[in-house]
Formats: structure tokens, sequence, C-alpha cells
């Protein structure tokens, strides 16, 4: 590996654990997995982290990030595929259909999807998981508050 590409990983790395930092622990615990969730502004992300998953960074643009594990006994668990669907309703019973898009690296999969965002937006997401091999879907719920000013 050269020092440009060491570097390039490096930086990555690092904004990847930085970006899990800002995802404090929202979790919803449903039979054998525990689906974790949370939603930022994507100008938290670094401008190289945004860059690698194809991101826009800016204040007034929303990010959720969704992944499930599957529990293992004695360990931390495992990442699995699942089906992921996100629904988010605004104060106002607005509702908006937010596509996820999988990632992969190396053994973590996880779902992340981009919304608008104005100050003091207030969202009620809805998201059903259906893990891979299961037969049938789990909901999980999360309120986020955006503050972008």
């Amino acid at each position: 590996m050269n020092k440009r590409t060491f570097l390039t990983t490096a930086v990555l790395l690092i904004g990847m654990v930085m970006f899990q930092a800002v995802l404090a622990e929202n979790s919803t615990q449903i039979p054998g997995y525990t689906i974790h969730h949370n939603a930022l502004t994507t100008d938290f992300l670094t401008p190289q982290v945004a860059k690698a998953y194809k991101l826009q960074r800016s204040k007034n643009r929303g990010m959720l990030n969704v992944s499930v594990i599957k529990d293992v006994p004695g360990t931390t668990g495992k990442a699995v595929t699942a089906k992921v669907r996100v629904k988010a309703t605004d104060l106002l019973g607005k509702t908006q259909v937010i596509p996820m898009r999988e990632i992969r690296e190396g053994d973590a999969i996880y779902y992340i999807g981009e919304f608008p965002v104005a100050n003091g937006t207030k969202l009620y997401f809805d998201i059903e998981v259906t893990p891979e091999g299961a037969d049938r879907s789990y909901t999980a719920t999360l309120t986020q508050e955006f503050f972008v000013d």
C-alpha cells in the first residue's frame, strides 16, 4: 500500500469512527436482533466521508442510518442484510418515504437515506425492517429534531 492510499484509508476510517460517535446509541430490541438507528444533518460528516458515500454535506440535509445486528451469544452480534423501509412524518402530518441504500464495509452492513430539513424540523421516523431470512417485519421508531442555524 503506498503512502497516499494509506493516508486516504486512514482519513476515511477516522471519519467513520467520528461518524459512529455522533450516532449516539439509539436502538430497538426485536426477537433475535437489535435495530440501531439515528438521524443527523449531513454537515456533521467530514468531506471525505461524505464524498466516499456519495452524500451531500449540508446543514439542510438530514441522513438516517439504520443497521440490523443479529444476536450472537458471547459477541456483540453480527450485521445482517435486511429490507429497510422508512417513512418520516413531520408535526403537520406531512409524510415522506425515505429511500434507503445499503452500504457494506467489511463485516459492517448499514442502510442510509437522505432527506431535506429546516431549522426546528421534528420528524417521526417509522422504520420497518425485515431481516434476511425472517418471516416477518418489525418496526422501530425514532423522533429527531434538527437544528440547522
